[in-house]
């Protein structure tokens, strides 16, 4: 069973067939600070708790913890000076006014590059910061535990710029022999946690080892997540592994399953075959309808099981969304600024790049998957109206989705979802950090938390495209078209990076790959295409 789950994931998640180290990131001295004192002046807070935003606020940072949060004046009154914080002898302030400050985003599905894509490890953190992200959990795609420890280590030091790494094993990695027996399976859990790892990432099992594996996992207090492969997922669906103790479930694969009620396998085309994706994720377009009909009974039964579990859902909705409309997310106005050549060929039509499976992909499986996505978001929302933890994940580096862009995608959707603009922002900070178990440090701007907060001039509550790193696109009232928005300020371990510094790196970074290739983004099949018309042009 080991040899069959990590044989998929090298091929179809890590696109290698042997693991492959993506380049570590450098170590350098970006930022400014950490200082003894830093006083952010005059901001409009959005704290990340589901409170609205308010402000003048003055906030104090004090060795990268928030000492104070001061309510300093009213909106478009004069601030009185005599009530705001003293600044310290070698302190710093910074004037906001105007801006909005945030929590630092968390990506609960942040894969640090791939060899195949040719994604260095500072290329993928610079974007990941210049958006905002200071924290990322890392579900493994074959950079291995001691690599992803060794940049989670440097990155706690403030040695290389990049984002708190959470360091999740996929589970049996790095074991001499199939793991065949629930006490075996039992073993590899506690040298995993020996080893370090934050957590496991499981893509499906024989139910015994599962069971027995998950259960270990918790016993020990680490944390874990799954994608429930359809490999496996007949036997063993997400309601199994949410009461056997699994913490969160990846994408949606084996909740339809525990939803359905006239079946008990998904509805297979007799000629499927799974390692033809695109068989694979056309089918997987057809498979919410066949779970149980929104709010009746066994789905509402279902979703109360995963409440009474406190079981967190990260539904990275945005990494399918080219299923549902490929022209738009191949067209995606960053493809063409920071998108790396070798991350573009991957995501190309390809019957072996994994997320590359427009064999022959049309309307009908578009409108396929626009249903399937109605359905999919009609439960996570009523989900989280329910009271339970939907987090932000992205999974980038896979079917055109670009680090960071993607992750704020992902806002837009949980939006498009059903999602108040103030939940959204609470999914992607504290109920990141809740799920991380790390929300006494991050995920909120409060007292006693660390200084992990970024700055924007812009209300992304108004719109969430200012998160973007391109900005959002706005009409002046002398009829000028700009660009506003992009986070201004990233501050991670009360050090604070320019991010649109750290964005103008990446830029450079691809534009030097460009010029060494001779490189420019065609469309797929457009230049042979255009060929083939100017020859049968010129035939007599």
């Amino acid at each position: 069973m080991r040899t069959c789950v990590l044989t998929y994931i090298l091929l179809a998640f890590c696109s290698s067939v042997l693991i492959s180290q993506v380049e570590k990131a450098p170590i350098v001295n970006e930022g400014e600070g950490p200082y003894n004192q830093l006083i952010i002046r005059g901001v409009t807070m959005i704290d990340g708790t589901g409170a609205p935003p308010r402000g003048p606020i003055d906030v104090v940072i004090e060795n990268n913890i928030i000492t104070k949060i001061a309510s300093v004046g009213y909106p478009g009154v004069e601030i009185d000076s005599t009530r705001r914080p003293k600044l310290k002898e070698g302190g710093r302030e910074m004037d906001a006014s105007g801006m909005y400050v945030l929590p630092g985003l968390v990506d609960m599905h942040g894969h640090i590059g791939g060899k195949y894509q040719g994604a260095n490890a500072e290329y993928v953190f610079k974007l990941w910061m210049g958006h905002g992200i200071t924290t990322i959990r890392d579900p493994s795609c074959g950079n291995g535990l001691e690599w992803t420890l060794d940049q989670k280590k440097l990155s706690e030091s403030n040695k290389i710029t990049a984002p708190r790494i959470q360091a999740y094993t996929v589970f049996g990695q790095g074991s001499k022999e199939p793991i065949s027996t629930p006490e075996m399976a039992r073993d590899w859990v506690r040298q995993n946690a020996q080893n370090g790892a934050d957590g496991i990432k499981f893509f499906g099992l024989s139910p015994k080892i599962f069971d027995a594996a998950l259960r270990e996992n918790k016993k020990l207090g680490l944390r874990s997540a799954c994608h429930h492969a359809q490999l496996d997922v007949a036997r063993w669906n997400v309601l199994k592994s949410a009461e056997a103790g699994l913490t969160t479930m990846e994408h949606w694969y084996g909740l339809p399953e525990a939803l359905f009620e006239n079946k008990t396998i998904q509805d297979y085309p007799l000629d499927y075959n799974y390692n033809n994706e695109q068989h694979r994720f056309e089918e997987a377009g057809r498979l919410w309808k066949q779970a149980a009909t929104p709010y009746s009974d066994h789905w509402k039964d279902v979703m109360q099981q995963l409440l009474d579990l406190d079981f967190t859902i990260d539904p990275t909705f945005n990494i399918y969304e080219a299923s549902r409309d490929l022209h738009r997310a191949r067209r995606e106005e960053w493809h063409e600024i920071y998108t790396l050549p070798s991350l573009w060929r991957f995501f190309l039509p390809s019957k072996i790049s994994h997320g590359s499976y427009w064999h022959f992909w049309g309307t009908e499986q578009e409108v396929d998957w626009r249903d399937n996505y109605k359905l999919w978001m009609t439960f996570v929302n009523e989900y989280k109206n329910q009271g339970g933890r939907v987090t932000v994940g992205s999974d980038s580096g896979f079917i055109y989705k670009l680090y960071g862009f993607g992750y704020i995608r992902e806002l837009e959707l949980l939006r498009e979802a059903g999602f108040h603009p103030l939940e959204v922002i609470r999914s992607a900070t504290l109920y990141g950090a809740e799920a991380l178990g790390m929300d006494d440090e991050i995920g909120s701007i409060e007292v006693g938390k660390k200084a992990d907060i970024i700055l924007i001039d812009e209300n992304p509550l108004v719109n969430l495209k200012v998160l973007y790193g391109t900005g959002a696109i706005k009409l002046t009232e002398d009829n000028e078209i700009v660009r506003v928005g992009g986070v201004k300020y990233t501050i991670k371990d009360g050090i604070i990076y320019n991010a649109k510094s750290l964005l103008d790196d990446v830029r450079a970074m691809v534009n030097e790959a460009k010029e060494e290739e001779g490189f420019k983004i065609n469309q797929p099949g457009m230049d042979e295409y255009f060929q083939r018309l100017e020859d049968k042009r010129k035939e007599p």
